[in-house]
């Protein structure tokens, strides 16, 4: 299922499923359009009420990909670790020297030229409840383990190993592993077993029952890897076939023509290629993708051609009609079945 709201993304959140991803591809600090602040310096106030909203709807596995300049990701990044977003690593997008060709004088330029942007990939801190404490996950591994009773060192023998499991699930540094399903399920069921009576249940999320090595896998993103793809991607701008211009044979233009004068329709239009790669490592088919600042809905036009569910909002009505033509034709070309809820703001 796919929604593509017209109007602002904050009245739309409390509508849409829980997300699995969200894919923030919004002000840039760059002036590129109506609303986007005309230095970075505004950023982290723009994006404070979407942040918030994320962070109260996201469940412990969603993952946030944070599209923007160098500087513009740096000046919010404080704003996403107040509200619980663990900074994962940071993507370049390398347009190649073609991005700049000619067009840069070098008499008055004072720094290399830039042909680049990111992508900031973000998950969420994983706190769970511990005596009334809320604690980081690693934290709350050697808490809960401590009450039992037990020594570290019979861990091992809950997972039938020499000395891993005490090593890498109880670990206070940077060393520390997070435990797949499996071991968990065994140090769960162990602890349970032989910790002192008087203090199960060991290892409970809500208080009543010890968590499942399925409840456990949910706790975590997943990650579909893909060999041979690092953290910088190359890829020109895009201006070609894929640079999309719109018809108009559906919608007509608004109001506000934020594209006039330019021969595409978007400043700075995605490549879908990028998007499918987003949606493909941290979701399965099903999923929710949410892609709050909509634009030509790139994020959504992928989740769709991967068979998941995109939700999307764009306030502007121009940028809003593309977009609503752009997902038609990717209904039509993909699946035939499909269906595309457009709603408007009232």
């Amino acid at each position: 299922m796919f929604r593509l709201h017209y109007g602002d993304a904050l009245d739309a959140y409390k509508e849409w499923p829980t997300p699995n991803a969200i894919i923030s591809d919004g002000a840039y600090g760059v002036g590129g359009f109506p609303g986007d602040p005309r230095t970075p310096e505004g950023l982290a106030d723009w994006y404070r009420p979407h942040v918030e909203a994320w962070s109260a709807l996201a469940q412990p596995a969603t993952t946030l990909w944070f599209w923007n300049t160098e500087v513009g990701w740096a000046t919010v990044h404080p704003l996403l670790a107040e509200h619980g977003w663990d900074y994962e690593q940071v993507i370049t997008w390398d347009k190649g020297i073609g991005h700049i060709a000619g067009n840069v004088n070098g008499r008055t330029i004072r720094r290399f030229p830039v042909v680049t942007e990111v992508c900031v990939f973000y998950s969420r801190k994983l706190v769970l409840p511990s005596q009334g404490v809320q604690l980081p996950a690693k934290d709350w591994m050697r808490a809960e383990w401590e009450r039992t009773g037990l020594p570290f060192r019979e861990a091992n023998a809950a997972c039938g190993v020499k000395d891993a499991a005490t090593r890498k699930y109880f670990a206070r540094d940077w060393l520390w592993y997070f435990p797949p399903p499996e071991a968990m399920g065994k140090l769960v069921e162990y602890a349970n077993e032989r910790g002192a009576p008087e203090g199960r249940p060991y290892f409970s999320v809500d208080g009543v029952h010890p968590v499942t090595a399925e409840e456990w896998a949910t706790l975590r993103y997943q990650w579909n890897h893909e060999h041979g793809i690092t953290n910088v991607w190359s890829h020109p701008a895009l201006r070609n076939k894929e640079r999309y211009k719109g018809t108009g044979k559906r919608h007509a233009p608004r109001v506000h023509n934020p594209t006039a004068g330019i021969a595409s329709a978007h400043l700075n239009q995605k490549p879908l290629t990028f998007m499918r790669r987003i949606i493909e490592a941290c979701t399965q088919p099903g999923d929710v993708v949410w892609e709050p600042f909509g634009g030509l809905c790139s994020a959504t036009v992928a989740a769709l051609e991967l068979e998941r569910s995109g939700f999307a909002a764009e306030p502007y009505p121009d940028f809003y009609d593309l977009a609503l033509e752009r997902l038609e034709d990717a209904l039509a070309e993909w699946t035939g079945e499909g269906r595309l809820f457009a709603t408007k703001a009232s």
